[in-house]
C-alpha cells in the first residue's frame, strides 16, 4: 500500500462506520478468512460490520471464528441489499471484479458507499477508492495481515484474527508448498502462531472432516483421471449422476485437481465438474513452472486467477467442454513441452 492508501483508509475508518464487507462467490478458505479476520478487527475499533458472502461456503470453513454472523445474500437477498444500500465503506476481498460476486453486482453498483479493495488477482477493475492489489502475494489472507500492518493496528491481532488469517495462507498455499509462499509469508504465520493461531487444529478442522462420501467421490474422480502424456496435461471429469451418488456437498471437490498434477512430468492439470442446475460445467486449472493457466481460463473458459491456479466455467456439454479442451492442447505443445 502507498502512504496515499494508508491515509485514506484511515480517514475513511474515522469515525465509526457502518461498513459491509463481501468475498467472491463460491468462498474458499482465503476469502473467508480474510473477510471474517477484517470483520473481527474492525468490529473490535467500533464499527458495525457486515459480513455478506454471495452465497454458502463449504462445511470445512463453519468452524471459523464468527462465521455463524455471515449473511448469505443468496438465502436473504432483501436483508442483505439493505444492510449494502446503508453502507458507508465496502471492502471487498479475493477478487478484483463486482462482476465475481453473482447476483450482488446490482446492488454493490448501485451502492453508495466507499469501496476499499484487497486482492491479489490479475487485472483489477478500477471501482474502488483504494486498490490494494498484489499478485505476488500468496493469498489475501496474507494481504490482510500486511493491511492491518499499514493502518498500525498489529497489536490488535487476537487469536480468532491470528486463526482466520492462518487458515486462508494455509488454504490459498497448499499447506505453503506453492510458489507463491515465500520467506515473508512464513515470518507472518510465525507471527500468527505467537499471536494464538493453533497450525494443529486449524488443519485438523480444514482437512481432516471428510465425509465418507467425499472420500468415495475422490475415488470416482481418480477413476476417471486421464493422461495427455505427449502434452504433460492431466484432466479429471466429475458428472452431475456422479456427484449425485455420492451424496456431493459444496466444497467435496476441493483439492482434486492438485491430484493430476501430482502425476510425475505433469506440469498441467484440469478437473471438469458438470453442475446441472447451473448449466455450467464448472473447471478449475493448476499449472507447474511458467505455463499461465490465468491466460488459459480468461482466453478460452470466461474465468482467470493466477499464473498457475485458475478457474472458468463451460455452457457446453460436458463432453463438449473436454473435447474443446483436448482440441486446444496441440496449440500449447512448445509451453507445455519445456
Amino acid at each position: 500500500m502507498t502512504n496515499e492508501d494508508i491515509s485514506r483508509v484511515k480517514d475513511l475508518l474515522v469515525p465509526a462506520k457502518k461498513i459491509v464487507i463481501v468475498p467472491h462467490k463460491g468462498p474458499d478458505g482465503d476469502a473467508m478468512g480474510a473477510t471474517l479476520a477484517l470483520k473481527i478487527l474492525l468490529e473490535g475499533q467500533g464499527h458495525y460490520v457486515q459480513l455478506i458472502a454471495p452465497n454458502d461456503y463449504p462445511d470445512f470453513l463453519k468452524w471459523m471464528p464468527y462465521q455463524e454472523e455471515v449473511l448469505i445474500f443468496e438465502k436473504e437477498p432483501k436483508k442483505c441489499a439493505a444492510h449494502i444500500a446503508e453502507a458507508e465503506v465496502i471492502f471487498t476481498l479475493d477478487f478484483n471484479s463486482l462482476s465475481r460476486t453473482g447476483d450482488m453486482q446490482q446492488p454493490l453498483e448501485a451502492a453508495t458507499a466507499q469501496f476499499i479493495m484487497i486482492d491479489h488477482h490479475q487485472q483489477p477493475d478500477d471501482y474502488a477508492v483504494v486498490t490494494y492489489s498484489d499478485v505476488t502475494m500468496c493469498s489475501t489472507c496474507q494481504m490482510v495481515y500486511h493491511f492491518i500492518e499499514n493502518i498500525g493496528l498489529s497489536e490488535k491481532i487476537t487469536p480468532q484474527i491470528a486463526t482466520c488469517l492462518y487458515t486462508g495462507i494455509m488454504t490459498d498455499t497448499g499447506s505453503f508448498r506453492y510458489r507463491s509462499t515465500t520467506s515473508l509469508t512464513h515470518k507472518v504465520i510465525a507471527h500468527l502462531i505467537e499471536k494464538g493461531a493453533d497450525n494443529t487444529a486449524i488443519h485438523e478442522n480444514v482437512f481432516d472432516t471428510s465425509s465418507y462420501g467425499q472420500l468415495q467421490l475422490l475415488g470416482c474422480a481418480l477413476q476417471n483421471l486421464k493422461v495427455v502424456e505427449e502434452l504433460r496435461t492431466a484432466y479429471i471429469t466429475l458428472t452431475q449422476e456422479e456427484l449425485d451418488r455420492h451424496n456431493f456437498r459444496k466444497g467435496d471437490t476441493e483439492g482434486f485437481v492438485n491430484y493430476g498434477l501430482s502425476l510425475k512430468g505433469i506440469v498441467f492439470a484440469a478437473i471438469f465438474i458438470e453442475h446441472k442446475a447451473d448449466k455450467i460445467v464448472k473447471i478449475s486449472f493448476r499449472s507447474k513452472g511458467t505455463f499461465s493457466v490465468n491466460d488459459f481460463a480468461r482466453r478460452y473458459f470466461d474465468g482467470g486467477g493466477h499464473i498457475n491456479a485458475a478457474g472458468g466455467k463451460s455452457d457446453l456439454s460436458i463432453e463438449e467442454t473436454v473435447d474443446k479442451f483436448i482440441s486446444i492442447l496441440p496449440d500449447y505443445k512448445t509451453s507445455l513441452a519445456l
